[in-house]
């Protein structure tokens, strides 16, 4: 019998690969969708980056390792970044770092020289955001002036946060709790490497984060549920081992749909299961791949 994560990776990976055409901006499927499509390819990008480290994940993701060469070789794919003009610098920084090997390298050299001048400048930034360009521009091979991860750690938000109201309440908002995981995935980098965490800020940030992971198993926040799990992993514990971590992935279990999706952020925000496709397919990426991810991570060795 397969354990919850095995249950949750091979059904998440299953309906990702089934719905490929969904994340080409440029198939049928995706040409009247209400999601943004170029955002959807960028996050199955790092999930084949992500996965290409596990030997399951990639024979899992072939198809969808085929489709992101194919979009990174494609120049129409970076230039649906301009459609979303407050990301399009950032969504072309993402595109640069996760550029698979071997592509022409013409295409990310072109989308780099179309980053708004002032995007590695840390004026005006805060400590996360800061933090999040430095990672991608890292990967991207890009100079920046960004400060070193332990200048920003103990201005970030894994060690400035807190959570407050009663235990009912969410204890800290949607943005800040993303801010809170996103901090942890680029430090730690999705789990490969360690996240500099340390002494009081360590314990502060397991404490935040099983408050945060109980009130969404307690309100079937899905999406934020594996983004916490994954938290916990890159922070040192073993999720299965901590009760926060176990009720969430088994609250995931209860989630996933006999297709392996999971079928929207949360409970509360599920489409009507009479919705055209592509909205059934716009609530469930996210939350699916996110999940596909935090399994494929938590369920592989650490790296040494």
């Amino acid at each position: 019998m397969p354990s919850p994560l095995e249950q949750l990776s091979s059904g998440a990976l299953d309906w990702l690969g089934k719905n490929l055409d969904h994340f080409d901006p440029f198939s049928a499927s995706a040409r009247s969708a209400t999601y943004s499509t170029a955002k959807a390819a960028l996050e199955l990008a790092l999930l084949c980056h992500c996965a290409a480290r596990a030997d399951d994940g990639r024979q899992a993701l072939s198809g969808a390792t085929a489709l992101v060469r194919k979009l990174w070789q494609d120049p129409d794919f970076p230039r649906l970044f301009d459609d979303t003009p407050a990301y399009a610098s950032t969504y072309g920084l993402v595109y640069a770092a996760l550029a698979p090997d071997g592509v022409d390298d013409a295409q990310r050299r072109a989308a780099l020289a179309r980053l708004a001048p002032d995007l590695f400048s840390p004026e005006g930034k805060s400590p996360y955001r800061r933090i999040e360009i430095r990672y991608y521009a890292d990967k991207a091979g890009v100079h920046h002036g960004m400060e070193t991860y332990a200048e920003l750690l103990p201005r970030s938000p894994l060690a400035t946060l807190h959570g407050v109201g009663a235990e009912a309440q969410a204890p800290l908002s949607t943005s800040d709790a993303y801010a809170l995981t996103h901090t942890g995935f680029y430090l730690g980098d999705f789990g490969r490497t360690d996240s500099g965490v340390t002494g009081r800020a360590l314990a502060h940030a397991h404490a935040l984060v099983s408050r945060m992971l109980r009130h969404c198993v307690a309100h079937d926040r899905w999406d934020l549920a594996a983004e916490l799990v994954l938290t916990q992993f890159i922070l040192g514990s073993d999720p299965l081992s901590t009760p926060s971590g176990a009720a969430a992935v088994e609250c995931l279990v209860r989630a996933q749909r006999p297709d392996g999706a999971i079928p929207a952020r949360s409970a509360a925000l599920l489409a009507s299961p009479s919705a055209p496709a592509g909205e059934l397919f716009g609530k469930a990426y996210h939350t699916t791949l996110v999940t596909a991810l935090m399994a494929l991570i938590v369920s592989s060795p650490r790296p040494s």
